[in-house]
């Protein structure tokens, strides 16, 4: 029996370390749909239920889930929509700030952004999330501690792990720069 869980216990430990790569030193900038590291120093990953706790005591909650591109293969004059977006309520919509690498307007819409939803305080707790799986949030929560933010969540299950877990999610629209 003892022999039977120990051999579980590797096998469980195995797949873990499987679907949790190392931490890079830099910013990740391929393969931002894959598997993310269980961490991130200097920042506090959180459960869903840490989430909540957070989300309902006011912290700012800020979403980088990119937007997707127009295709180029549309005709000229065809109109293009968005496909709609929803994330967790109150939750200030950055898109396309957590590429490894950002444009300098890209970068400051963020920082811009970061500081609309904390109102200028670096001090307010921030939550930093995208979707499971997504390397977006962990870039932007690496990018809000180096802006100085001292309170820096990443909720990596972000709006997969939410809607999974009852919460409820509402239409969101990119916050404006």
């Amino acid at each position: 029996m003892r022999r039977g869980l120990a051999v579980a216990i590797l096998i469980l430990a195995a797949t873990m370390a499987r679907a949790a790569p190392p931490e890079p030193d830099g910013y990740r900038q391929e393969d931002y749909r894959s598997p993310t590291p269980a961490a991130l120093r200097g920042a506090t990953t959180l459960t869903t239920p840490e989430a909540e706790r957070l989300w309902r005591a006011g912290a700012a909650f800020i979403d980088v889930l990119p937007r997707p591109p127009r295709p180029t293969t549309l005709p000229p004059g065809t109109i293009w929509r968005d496909a709609p977006h929803d994330s967790i309520p109150h939750a200030h919509w950055l898109p396309n700030t957590g590429f490894g690498e950002l444009a300098p307007q890209t970068e400051q819409y963020f920082r811009s952004g970061l500081s609309a939803a904390t109102e200028g305080s670096v001090d307010k707790p921030v939550v930093l999330f995208c979707q499971r799986n997504c390397w977006m949030s962990w870039n932007a929560a690496k990018r809000a501690l180096a802006l100085g933010y001292r309170h820096v969540h990443w909720y990596p299950d972000g709006t997969d792990g939410w809607g999974e877990a009852g919460l409820p999610l509402e239409r969101a629209s990119p916050a404006a720069p």
